[in-house]
């Protein structure tokens, strides 16, 4: 398993077993994404949410411009780049690695030649100009899983057998890149929790993380911050779901989670703290 993940400029340390893994902090800068839609979409707001997550010891600031929230059309590419590039002009000199939230491809070319470091790409890389954005650069990649597209992924997910099925698909996303000429030590992998999931296939990815990890041989990243499938757990609103998604953090951590995708940045950072302190 490899221990470094190459990420643009940064070589990033991944943990050991019982040592903390590393908290990507979101920063939305849309009107509409599910959980902070609106907050962060100037350009003050959005530098500021971003340097508070530096104080809060965030590893890595994931920047999304276009909200992927279930029932959501695609964005126009002018729109996404136009909130997205400010952002990421602004910040590519912060000292922390920056990912972009993308699934267009020419969004991808446009942010990794703003200093984007990374690319999270909510379509695993299932298109060939996706890969090709990407191939030739040293940018670490970020493979999630989604069935279908967001417009139409949560009408009724279907799987024979989801670990398998996610799985098969990172794999093969996997192996498209390796023959594009993509270093593994470039790559980590995301199950994808409510892209096309209900609440038993998210649970399911969930108890079987450390399964997928090794059968894969990529780190892991692991998002479920404020998540329906929180909110289904605890029957909590969106703005009520800091306790589930902490719990739910340090889970992901127990089953081996590389990388942790939250909004709460200051809380999951401590929660992790206490864990490995008590490990």
């Amino acid at each position: 398993m490899q221990r470094i993940l190459q990420c643009g400029r940064y070589d990033l340390p991944l943990a050991e077993d019982g040592s903390r893994p590393l908290v990507m902090g979101i920063l939305n800068v849309t009107p509409d994404s599910f959980s902070d839609g609106g907050r962060f979409n100037l350009l003050e707001s959005a530098l500021g949410h971003a340097e508070q997550m530096m104080s809060d010891g965030v590893d890595i600031i994931d920047i999304g411009a276009e909200s992927t929230r279930p029932g959501v059309r695609a964005l126009p590419v002018e729109e996404e780049l136009r909130r997205l590039l400010p952002v990421l002009y602004a910040l590519r000199d912060c000292g922390k690695p920056l990912s972009v939230d993308t699934r267009n491809p020419l969004v991808m070319r446009e942010a990794l030649m703003a200093g984007a470091d990374m690319i999270n790409d909510v379509n695993g890389f299932r298109s060939a100009q996706a890969v090709d954005a990407v191939a030739e650069a040293d940018c670490g990649l970020c493979i999630m899983h989604m069935q279908n597209d967001p417009e139409n992924m949560q009408l009724a997910p279907h799987y024979d057998d989801v670990i398998a099925e996610v799985s098969g698909f990172l794999q093969q996303a996997v192996d498209r890149l390796s023959t594009a000429g993509v270093a593994r030590a470039r790559i980590c992998v995301d199950p994808g929790f409510g892209f096309g999931k209900n609440l038993e296939h998210n649970l399911q990815l969930f108890k079987n993380l450390r399964a997928m990890k090794e059968a894969l041989g990529l780190p892991m990243l692991v998002g479920v911050s404020r998540k329906s499938m929180i909110g289904q757990v605890t029957g909590r609103p969106v703005a009520e779901r800091m306790a589930g998604s902490l719990a739910a953090a340090l889970m992901a951590a127990d089953r081996g989670a590389d990388i942790i995708r939250v909004h709460d940045v200051a809380g999951t950072v401590d929660a992790l703290k206490i864990r490995h302190a008590l490990t």
